[in-house]
């Protein structure tokens, strides 16, 4: 069958999820609502490791997190989807989710590779979107697999077949209100983890999660490492691995709360959560800046974008692997590096394929007189 024969299948889907992602709450809290959710449990063990199960693991973190949000703030609300070894369908964390009108949706999963490959390491943390690459597909099939532990789960997701890619067609029609706060709060969360918890990066990403696309509010999928790794699942199981991987976790989430309170006009009083926010010195005092080539008013000017961060990188940084001549943006509180300029769009394509040789979500973007627009 052909994309567009798929298209018209999964209307009703698209209809069914776009109408939770845009609901607006009945009513807002008088407390900052915030669900973690454990990825997977009960009959549902997630990836397996040599010895670690990811419902293990992501039930502790899970609760080590919303243990220092309730001991560090008297104005948030935790909620957990699960807070034991039960199994609950996707669809009912989303509704456990919007049922409390909750301000934030973060859910805690571990990845893996089959056996048969050699598994990387690092940790990666996504946000409901277009997956950009096949690893993205690949990891959310891992994840919307758990729906085939659910009963008539083909009627209860309108068809959809999480083994299916044509399943993930609706995606080019969806647009997420929230995206732009999932971003942000992502970008924290992988720098903190990378910063703190001294994990192996593997960028903030986007693809298509099913409980990330029910959920009407902010909302990231973190994966806490590879279990099929045998660094990483050490790691992930021991005690100290998981209150360290809480407690980035938390800070990212105190950032994004305090920039939540600032937009709100609410005032926040002196306390030790100023002391988590994710500002920094750069790694150098240079600043990466621009050095395109000169573009004639009102043309396109295409750029490679690679990397975004709450931190402003020297134009030397590590974390640009190589790469120059880097530019940034501004998009709120967040730096968005791009890599290149030019007004050829063959060259652009050139430009892309360097980039993704260690950046995979790498993607085009245009500007038009300094500004992006697309």
């Amino acid at each position: 069958m052909c994309r567009y024969g798929y298209l018209i299948l999964f209307l009703p889907l698209f209809y069914f999820f776009s109408q939770s992602i845009v609901a607006e709450p009945l009513s807002r809290n008088a407390k900052f609502t915030v669900v973690i959710d454990a990825g997977h449990g009960g009959k549902d063990p997630g990836a397996l490791g040599a010895t670690a199960k990811e419902k293990d693991i992501t039930l502790k973190v899970a609760k080590k997190l919303g243990a220092l949000i309730e001991e560090n703030y008297d104005d948030v609300r935790v909620i957990y989807t699960r807070k034991s070894d039960v199994f609950v369908e996707l669809n009912q964390r989303a509704q456990i989710a919007n049922n409390a009108h909750a301000d934030l949706f973060i859910s805690l999963h571990c990845n893996a590779l089959s056996k048969k490959q050699r598994s990387p390491q690092g940790v990666e943390t996504f946000v409901l979107g277009l997956h950009r690459s096949k690893d993205n597909l690949d990891v959310a099939k891992a994840e919307n697999a758990v729906i085939l532990y659910e009963k008539d789960y083909s009627t209860k997701y309108q068809g959809f077949n999480p083994n299916e890619p044509e399943s993930y067609i609706i995606f080019e029609f969806m647009t997420n209100k929230f995206l732009d706060q999932s971003v942000q709060l992502a970008t924290w969360v992988q720098h903190s983890l990378v910063r703190n918890s001294k994990r192996v990066n593997r960028s903030v990403r986007q693809a298509g999660f099913l409980v990330l696309r029910e959920v009407a509010m902010p909302s990231i999928l973190i994966e806490l490492g590879y279990i099929s790794n045998k660094e990483d699942e050490t790691f992930l199981k021991s005690a100290s691995g998981q209150s360290s991987m809480a407690n980035s976790i938390y800070k990212a989430f105190s950032a994004y709360k305090a920039d939540y309170d600032k937009k709100s006009g609410l005032i926040v009083s002196a306390n030790k959560r100023e002391e988590v926010l994710l500002d920094e010195t750069p790694e150098e005092s240079t600043p990466a800046t621009a050095t395109s080539e000169s573009i004639a008013a009102g043309n396109s000017e295409y750029r490679i974008q690679f990397l975004a961060s709450p931190r402003k990188y020297g134009s030397k940084a590590s974390a640009f692997k190589g790469l120059s001549p880097v530019d940034y943006y501004k998009d709120g509180s967040t730096y968005k590096y791009t890599y290149g300029s030019t007004s050829d769009k063959n060259e652009a394509l050139r430009l892309l394929k360097k980039a993704q040789r260690n950046f995979k979500d790498a993607f085009i973007v245009e500007f038009r007189d300094g500004k992006r627009i697309r």
